[in-house]
């Protein structure tokens, strides 16, 4: 790799008028990284290209897969240290019963972290989407020691813009993972014979309350009717069933596949 000076110094030749040829002739620098360094002349990296470490930080270009992605993360992501230069592992546990599911969530990943390798791990019923960053706290700052519901879960600025301006991704990638698309029964008895009577219903379960509260207000936000289905010390479980607004989730998020 070539330092900022080298770099420089080839890129005042071409503007002294030199051709790329003679200039790649002289330097021994191939016209392809000549070219390359007149658009940009930071070099891509994966270890350096973050929007997150720019001079002025800014989010994510891909915001759409990112709030997906943020969704999917908070739900069933984690990050921990790898050992040498690797930098952090992010995984993301996608059960083998949904391939579409999976797919989803490496392309998000790829989409974020485009300079970066997308792997799958398989596990007993699940797999786990992995990838490697330095920068993956950057982009995931609620990364902290212990388990998310054993410690506060906030939102910086700038992700709340995204989720914002993107609540329906957001809200896919939470249900995606820790939510839920179900057909639920019920019998009533109507002139004197009980019928059997089925319904949609979504369900979002996680044992964070900041996490639940992320949820509900988004759903908030888009219009969508919740409510409780069960709470304890461990866990919340946000139900969705009236048939308006479980038409709004169907609409903008279905059913996993």
């Amino acid at each position: 790799m070539y330092d900022r000076t080298t770099r420089e110094q080839a890129l005042t030749l071409v503007a002294q008028g030199r051709s790329l040829n003679s200039v790649s002739k002289q330097t021994g620098i191939s016209r392809f990284a000549i070219r390359s360094w007149q658009t940009r002349i930071e070099p891509l990296s994966r270890t350096t290209e973050c929007p997150r470490c720019e001079r002025v930080p800014r989010p994510p270009e891909a915001a759409t897969a990112y709030a997906y992605l943020l969704g999917l993360y908070l739900g069933d992501g984690c990050l921990s240290k790898q050992p040498r230069r690797r930098g952090f592992a992010l995984r993301i546990a996608c059960a083998d019963a949904w391939p579409g599911l999976i797919v989803a969530c490496r392309e998000a990943v790829k989409a974020v972290r485009p300079t970066n390798s997308v792997c799958v791990i398989q596990r007993e019923g699940c797999v786990m989407v992995t990838s490697y960053s330095h920068h993956w706290p950057c982009l995931f700052p609620q990364h902290g020691p212990g388990k998310k519901h054993e410690r506060p879960i906030v939102l910086e600025a700038w992700q709340q813009q995204i989720v914002d301006t993107y609540p329906w991704e957001f809200l896919r990638g939470l249900i995606h993972s820790d939510g839920c698309r179900i057909t639920n029964w019920t019998t009533r008895v109507v002139g004197g014979e009980r019928k059997r009577y089925e319904y949609p219903r979504y369900f979002f379960t996680n044992m964070s309350a900041d996490i639940i509260r992320f949820y509900t207000d988004t759903l908030d936000a888009v219009g969508v009717e919740w409510k409780p289905a069960r709470q304890s010390r461990k866990t919340e479980n946000i139900s969705v069933a009236r048939k308006s607004s479980v038409a709004l989730m169907d609409r903008h998020i279905g059913p996993k596949y």
